[in-house]
C-alpha cells in the first residue's frame, strides 16, 4: 500500500478491483451464499431437474433408435407445423445439440438455474426461460417466411435445421440476474456478446440469442415497473375491506340497545 501526501492509503490496482468486484457481484454473491447456506441442494430443484433432464436426452438420443424418440417428442424445427413446434417447445429446452459438447450444456444450466431460481425465484425462472426460448422458436419461423432478402430473414433450408437447447434460456436468465442485482456491467457485457455472435456468425443460433436478450429485458424491466403492481392493489383492496368491516362492527354496536347480548 501506498501512502499519499496527506498520510492516506493509496489504494492500488488490487484494491480497485476488488472494490468493482463487490460493487458489481455483491449483491449476486449475498443472495446465492444465504439461499444455499439456509437449503443447501434443497434451493435449487428446477436447476438440479434441467441438469438432469438434459443429461438424460443426451444419453437417450445417442441410443439405438433414441435419436428417432427425442426428435418426436422434444426436436422444434420451422418447417413443423405451428402447434407441433408449440407443444415440443418446452421440451426443446432440454435437448442438447448433436455436435457440440453436452458437459458444456450440463455447466452453464446448472450455474445459470440456480442462480435465478434462488434470486429470482422459481416461476420467474420458468417464465424467463420458456418465453425466451419460444421467442426464438417463433422467430426463426417469421426469417424462413419473410426470406434471404430480407436483414432478418433465412433461406428455406433453414427450416429443416434442429432448432433446441437451453443456450437462449441460458443467456436470457442471465440478462435477468443481472438487472436484478443491478450488475449493469455484466447485463452489457452479455448483450455485446451476444450482438458480436450475431454479427460474426449471424445464423440461426445467434439471432436467437439476440431475440433471447431482447425478450429477456423487457421481461426484466416489465418487471421493474409493474412487477409489485398488482400486490399492491391487492394490498389496498385487503386494507379497504378490513376498515369497512371494522367500520360496520362499530356501527352495529352502537345501534345495539344497551345490555343486549353480543352473539
Amino acid at each position: 500500500m501506498d501512502r499519499t501526501h496527506a498520510g492516506g492509503v493509496r489504494k492500488g490496482p488490487l484494491a480497485y478491483a476488488r472494490s468493482a468486484a463487490v460493487a458489481e457481484w455483491g449483491t449476486l454473491f449475498v443472495a446465492v451464499r444465504d439461499g444455499v447456506v439456509r437449503k443447501k441442494f434443497a434451493a435449487v430443484p428446477l436447476a438440479t431437474a434441467a441438469t438432469f433432464l438434459i443429461l438424460l436426452f443426451s444419453i437417450v438420443q445417442h441410443l439405438p433408435g433414441g435419436e428417432r424418440f427425442v426428435n418426436h417428442i422434444g426436436v422444434v424445427k420451422a418447417a413443423l407445423p405451428l402447434e407441433v413446434s408449440l407443444l415440443r417447445t418446452p421440451l426443446s429446452l432440454y435437448v442438447p445439440a448433436l455436435d457440440l459438447p453436452v458437459w458444456g450444456a450440463l455447466a452453464q444450466v446448472f450455474v445459470v438455474f440456480a442462480i435465478a431460481e434462488i434470486v429470482l425465484g422459481r416461476r420467474m425462472t420458468l417464465v424467463v426461460a420458456y418465453a425466451c426460448t419460444l421467442a426464438g422458436t417463433l422467430f426463426a419461423r417469421v426469417g424462413v417466411a419473410v426470406g434471404p432478402g430480407h436483414v432478418f430473414g433465412f433461406p428455406k433450408w433453414v427450416a429443416y435445421v434442429r432448432d433446441t437447447g437451453p443456450s437462449a434460456a441460458v443467456v436470457a436468465l442471465a440478462i435477468c440476474i443481472a438487472f436484478r442485482c443491478r450488475a449493469w456491467f455484466t447485463a452489457g457485457l452479455v448483450v455485446v456478446l451476444m450482438v458480436g455472435e450475431a454479427v460474426v456468425l449471424p445464423n440461426l443460433a445467434g439471432l436467437e440469442h439476440v431475440v433471447a436478450v431482447i425478450t429477456a429485458l423487457l421481461i426484466a424491466v416489465s418487471v421493474e415497473v409493474f412487477g409489485d403492481f398488482w400486490p399492491r392493489v391487492l394490498a389496498g383492496v385487503g386494507a379497504a375491506t378490513s376498515v369497512a368491516t371494522a367500520a360496520s362492527r362499530e356501527v352495529a354496536e352502537a345501534r345495539r340497545p344497551a345490555g343486549a347480548v353480543i352473539p
